[in-house]
């Protein structure tokens, strides 16, 4: 599984993005940038994560920098999936 692909594929759905993902990378902001990514989408794109991935994410797991860009979000992921 390419964790990348599919942590932007949920983004891509959750944010109903429309394919405007394909264009994301590492390094394309997220939180303050994406103006779907609202404090109720955060909450979704959380829940959709742990579904589609088997995680289990506490509450102190999560700060703003988990959201700041692709890459940090989809190293979150992968450093839950290696936990």
């Amino acid at each position: 599984m390419n964790i990348a692909q599919e942590v932007l594929r949920v983004v891509d759905e959750v944010l109903s993005l429309n394919g405007r993902s394909a264009a994301f990378n590492r390094n394309t902001p997220l939180l303050g940038a994406v103006p779907e990514l609202d404090s109720m989408a955060v909450i979704t794109l959380i829940t959709t994560l742990e579904d589609q991935f088997g995680l289990v994410v506490d509450d102190d797991d999560i700060d703003g920098a988990t959201f700041a860009t692709v890459g940090s979000l989809t190293d979150f992921v992968s450093g839950k999936l290696t936990a």
